[in-house]
C-alpha cells in the first residue's frame, strides 16, 4: 500500500486508497506505537463487511504518520501486533473468532 491514507483519530476513522486509487473508509478500532522499534501501527474494521454471523475482519497495517502511508507487517512484527490484539480483546470483553 503505498497511496496516501488519511488517519483521523479525532472522528476515529481511517480513509485506506488501494493500488487502483479506490478510497474506502473503515472504523479505527485501536492505534497504538511500539516504543521498542519506535513504529505505529493501526487496526481497523468495516462494520459492512459483516459476515452472516455478524463478525467483523480486523485488519491491523503499519502506519506511517509523517507520509500518511500504510504498510503490511513484516514477519517480525505478526507477534508484536497479535499480543496487543488479544490483550485489547481481553480487556475489552470481546469475543476474537481464529
Amino acid at each position: 500500500m503505498s497511496e496516501k491514507n488519511n488517519l483521523n483519530e479525532n472522528e476515529n476513522t481511517i480513509t485506506v486508497v488501494n493500488e487502483n486509487g479506490d478510497e474506502k473508509q473503515y472504523e479505527i478500532l485501536l492505534t497504538f506505537t511500539n516504543e521498542d522499534n519506535n513504529r505505529s501501527y493501526v487496526f481497523y474494521y468495516d462494520e459492512v463487511d459483516a459476515d452472516e454471523s455478524g463478525n467483523i475482519q480486523t485488519l491491523v497495517s503499519r502506519y506511517d504518520e509523517t507520509n500518511s502511508e500504510l504498510f503490511e507487517l513484516e514477519e517480525d512484527e505478526l507477534a508484536i501486533v497479535e499480543e496487543v490484539f488479544n490483550t485489547f480483546v481481553d480487556e475489552q470483553g470481546l469475543e476474537e473468532d481464529e
